[in-house]
């Protein structure tokens, strides 16, 4: 994720001295301003140019704030409810370039905390803490694992398959689940396995038969293009054999394995079909059908984890209601297979176009894509040496950083400043690559980095297109085995697509890869669009680039966080982002469930519907 934030520094003894006391100094400091519940005092520690980014702990809440004004005022809102104390060192401080770095541990009042400090002239110039065990209800993992056979004599005594089976009758029927999670993809698999470790009666819902199929029925030569490092699962990582980058057919077995692991209330072939809140009882009514029953649940929190990129977005072009032949969304395409004698017209140049005009074309279709407006492109091998290599592989392991420890270093980046240290990178691509970019671009591809330069990961981020990561498609535009043409949509006639050029396109096959909508699309369908608007758009930051608009939030919008809708939440995102974010959130829901007093810091904001 950066060149600079996560590597090995040489350090002499009196550096480590140093740095330890710097951050011995701070840390002391800001604890006695918090015992004495002195808000500007904790404010005054931190520099005029910093950013506290908060995930639970003090603000309930995915929050950033920003500057001495910006921690005041959360300090000021937060402390007289709450305690923070025990702030300790969890390894020896490192300096670099006039930057002490410091990991930490801590407690609040109702529970125990990681964070990690980068001070700047004695100053705190970034600040993370993350919430990660409530007390009281810690997981029962490691010393406090169950003992599974129970010793002794019972009459009555039940056999684990017997409490599941029990389990899996009554849940949902005789008894209610405390969180209905919508979508079984990873996301809903995710928060579901941290919720079950929790003791939060969960039930997770899915359209789909069997956990994975999001993955199955894909087009075969799907594929992750994000490292196995970057993509474990909570509580059970990848084997070590597994391959860099898994074919979806092996993600969707392992989903399947995972959800029956971890013991997940996973209902398959079920489909949401209204939802409504009661304020008065503080509960959701939703109608779900299942094998043909239409059952009623009513969860107290419903959380949507049908994923960013779920909800098809069609496009409007003129005459496609005649066009004779196929035409399809990205998201419906079978594979190459039966299209062996067919043209067929990709409208799109982002991951999914070039993953289906890959296979058409290594399957002998003849396959135009057509790209409307810049691409980004990132070289995968590229992308894992000087994107991730350093947070994310097994060079990454062997200095120490594991999954766990990355995800804290790359959450404690502020996205505010996040670009700042993505540019350096994606200029070092530039270069190294230069060759592929300069015949990608004599192909006719057209290129762009980002609105700032900023590359792959601040695309995502900020609008969660616009990019591909390129496993071969690029190649096979380079050798002009995958046809390229670029310009704007004006009709589709009976035959093929119409350019704004003049140039009609042949084809018996389209195919949309025309991206995805905005996840409150799904609260809209599902609940209203009263809901909907009262959410707002989910996802982005604000940051005023092409279809991410200001102002800025400083967080992604509505995700893994309280909305403006009460008992209403988001889940999903990439795998790395499925596993990090549903400890919060399932802390959270946790929270709740127990009757722990849960004041949130700046709830967000709605300044864009859709």
């Amino acid at each position: 994720m950066s060149e600079t934030l996560e590597r090995p520094v040489t350090r002499s003894p009196e550096t480590d001295n140093t740095a330890r006391r710097a951050a011995e100094t701070w840390l002391s400091a800001f604890e006695a301003a918090l015992g004495a519940k002195d808000a500007a005092q904790a404010a005054s520690l931190f520099a005029e140019d910093s950013f506290w980014r908060d995930l639970v702990s003090f603000t309930w809440n995915i929050k950033t704030v920003e500057g001495p004004d910006g921690v005041g005022d959360m300090l000021a809102a937060q402390l007289p409810g709450m305690s923070a104390s025990r702030f300790e060192l969890e390894e020896e401080p490192t300096e670099d370039g006039g930057v002490v770095t410091a990991w930490f541990r801590f407690e609040t009042d109702i529970g125990r905390g990681k964070g990690l400090l980068r001070l700047k002239d004695g100053k705190a110039w970034t600040f993370l803490t993350t919430l990660y065990e409530l007390k009281g209800f810690e997981e029962p993992m490691n010393e406090r694992r169950p003992m599974g056979a129970q010793h002794g004599v019972s009459a009555n005594r039940q056999s684990w398959l017997e409490r599941r089976e029990a389990e899996a009758r009554e849940l949902g029927h005789i008894r209610q689940p405390y969180v209905l999670v919508i979508g079984g993809g990873q996301g809903g698999i995710a928060l579901s396995a941290r919720l079950g470790q929790l003791g939060v009666p969960t039930i997770v819902i899915d359209r789909h038969e069997r956990p994975g199929d999001q993955w199955r029925k894909r087009y075969k030569s799907l594929c992750l293009h994000d490292p196995v490092w970057y993509d474990h699962l909570p509580y059970i990582d990848f084997p070590k054999n597994w391959p860099v980058f898994a074919p979806k057919d092996k993600i969707g077995d392992w989903l399947e394995m995972y959800a029956k692991v971890m013991e997940l209330n996973y209902w398959g072939s079920t489909t949401a079909k209204s939802a409504r809140y009661d304020e008065a009882k503080g509960e959701w009514e939703v109608v779900v059908e299942r094998g043909g029953e239409e059952i009623t649940l009513r969860p107290k929190q419903l959380v949507l984890a049908t994923g960013m990129s779920g909800k098809a977005n069609w496009p409007n072009f003129p005459g496609m209601d005649r066009f004779r032949g196929e035409q399809h969304h990205s998201s419906e395409h079978p594979g190459p297979d039966g299209y062996k004698d067919k043209r067929v017209v990709v409208i799109g140049s982002n991951n999914s176009a070039h993953d289906i005009c890959a296979a058409l074309a290594e399957n002998g279709v003849d396959v135009t894509m057509v790209q409307r407006s810049t691409t980004h492109i990132v070289r995968s091998e590229s992308l894992m040496e000087h994107g991730l290599g350093d947070l994310y592989s097994e060079r990454a392991l062997a200095n120490g950083v594991t999954t766990q420890k990355a995800d804290l270093i790359f959450a404690s980046l502020p996205y505010r400043i996040m670009h700042e240290f993505q540019i350096p990178v994606y200029r070092k691509i530039a270069k190294v690559d230069a060759d592929f970019y300069r015949d990608l671009e004599k192909a006719g591809f057209r290129l762009d980095w980002g609105a700032d330069g900023s590359g792959l990961f601040m695309k995502y981020l900020r609008r969660g297109s616009g990019y591909y990561i390129d496993v071969g498609a690029s190649q096979m535009i380079i050798d002009g085995r995958i046809k390229l043409k670029a310009g704007q949509v004006e009709e589709i006639t009976e035959t093929g697509v119409k350019l704004d050029d003049g140039t009609e396109l042949p084809a018996d096959v389209i195919v949309y890869a025309t991206g995805y909508g905005s996840m409150n699309g799904w609260a809209a369908d599902l609940i209203s669009q009263e809901v909907a608007d009262k959410v707002g758009k989910v996802w982005g930051l604000g940051s005023d680039t092409p279809k991410d608009p200001g102002p800025w939030e400083g967080e992604q919008r509505n995700m893994w966080k309280p909305t403006q809708q009460e008992a209403l939440w988001f889940h999903g995102g990439n795998l790395h982002q499925s596993r990090h974010y549903s400890l919060y959130l399932a802390l959270q829901l946790k929270a709740r469930m127990e009757g722990i007093a849960t004041p949130v810091y700046g709830l967000q904001e709605v300044h864009h519907l859709r």
